[in-house]
């Protein structure tokens, strides 16, 4: 149900499937016509930092707005006081993500191999991506019900798409580190780089980045943390 409500939505179908593939074939025709180099093709470079925005845009921008209007309507605080537990809200929100993820994944993968895309197929490789997927998930759905339980719906609505633009324009997850200069270190310590990098790593140079991982993992946690404490049913 969870993963229904999310495809019927069209502002979250938007984030979740149209975006990204607009990102990801701009990039590559603007690159090619602009004569914007990166170390690899254009679309080896951008595929899989499209795929961890796809994540981004599920499991932080739209699971944030959507649990920030359940909460103003009173859909959470109902569905509290039914025979439904807490670790069974979390689970369907959860299995919701991973649907609606599978579905970007496989949406985005095959527009990136019609572009050309060729990435690692190995087994550290797919490896690799499946935890960065997780992980990723982890730390920015952590980090959206933070925000979507600290704030009205209008301010969580408001916030959610600020943060994602300007994670998407300047937060490495798109581009690499690297095409950012000097700021590029930093910026793998944000959530949306530490993703980016990893998922990038996994399908374009076949290893698995533990260290990008680690960032994710301690991003979800601080981001457990914040939510137990913050969030409130209405």
């Amino acid at each position: 149900m969870e993963a229904r409500l999310m495809v019927r939505n069209g502002e979250q179908l938007l984030l979740a499937v149209v975006i990204p593939v607009l990102v990801l074939v701009g990039g590559v025709a603007g690159a090619h016509r602009i004569g914007i180099h990166f170390h690899e093709r254009a679309v080896d470079a951008l595929t899989p930092g499209v795929l961890a925005l796809a994540v981004m845009s599920t499991a932080f921008t739209s699971l944030a707005i959507a649990t920030g209007f359940e909460r103003r309507y009173g859909v959470i605080k109902r569905l509290g006081a039914s025979p439904l537990p807490r670790s069974g809200l979390l689970m369907g929100k959860i299995g919701g993500l991973l649907v609606v993820e599978l579905m970007q994944v496989v949406v985005i993968s095959g527009v990136g191999l019609v572009l050309g895309w060729r990435p690692h197929t190995s087994v550290v490789a797919i490896a690799g991506a499946f935890l960065a997927l997780l992980v990723g998930t982890f730390a920015f759905a952590s980090l959206g019900l933070f925000l979507a339980g600290a704030l009205r719906a209008e301010a969580t609505l408001a916030a959610a798409n600020l943060v994602y633009l300007l994670l998407m324009a300047g937060g490495a997850v798109v581009l690499p580190a690297d095409a950012y200069g000097g700021a590029g270190h930093a910026l793998g310590w944000l959530p949306s780089g530490a993703l980016g990098e990893a998922m990038r790593t996994a399908l374009t140079h076949g290893n698995l980045a533990v260290g990008d991982l680690l960032v994710l993992a301690a991003w979800g946690a601080l981001g457990t943390v914040l939510t137990a404490k913050t969030f409130t049913w209405e």
